[in-house]
């Protein structure tokens, strides 16, 4: 399946947020592509003209409206993939950063079609990329809250 973020001309910024409520995370069930309906971080692209912190608490409340304390950024991870012809077709590079609930219950908006707070202890199980599982342990790992 393509689409218009398929051989782009430069990478494309995305932002990611572990959103920690006490030993509970905020998670998204995918509705678009990537990963449809697989459980991830919400988040999204960054827009022209907007900061990666900006985005980032944009997204939450578009894909889940929550209300967050931003922190810091945890990690950027480089996702390039290449197609048969080793032309490179997907460039991303996500930008996660870590949270804390500040107020709102999750309601799944925007690109999620479900959003909802999962204890920490049962995220080795849910299919996640692996690198959204080692993203949000290293935030739990963090919290001085948990």
């Amino acid at each position: 399946m393509s689409n218009d973020r398929d051989y782009p001309n430069k990478p494309m910024i995305g932002v990611g947020v572990v959103v920690l409520k006490g030993d509970d995370v905020l998670l998204i069930k995918r509705g678009k592509p990537p990963r449809v309906g697989e459980w991830s971080l919400p988040g999204g692209l960054q827009e022209l003209g907007e900061t990666v912190r900006d985005a980032a608490c944009r997204e939450i409340m578009e894909e889940t409206g929550v209300e967050i304390v931003l922190g810091d950024i945890l990690d950027a991870i480089d996702v390039i993939r290449q197609d048969d012809d080793g032309r490179i077709k997907t460039h991303y590079t996500l930008v996660d950063f870590m949270a804390v609930w500040k107020s709102g219950e999750p309601v799944g908006g925007d690109d999620a079609m479900h959003a909802e707070f999962i204890p920490l202890a049962n995220i080795e199980g849910m299919g996640m990329w692996d690198e959204t599982v080692r993203i949000i342990k290293q935030a739990a790992a963090l919290n001085p809250a948990a």
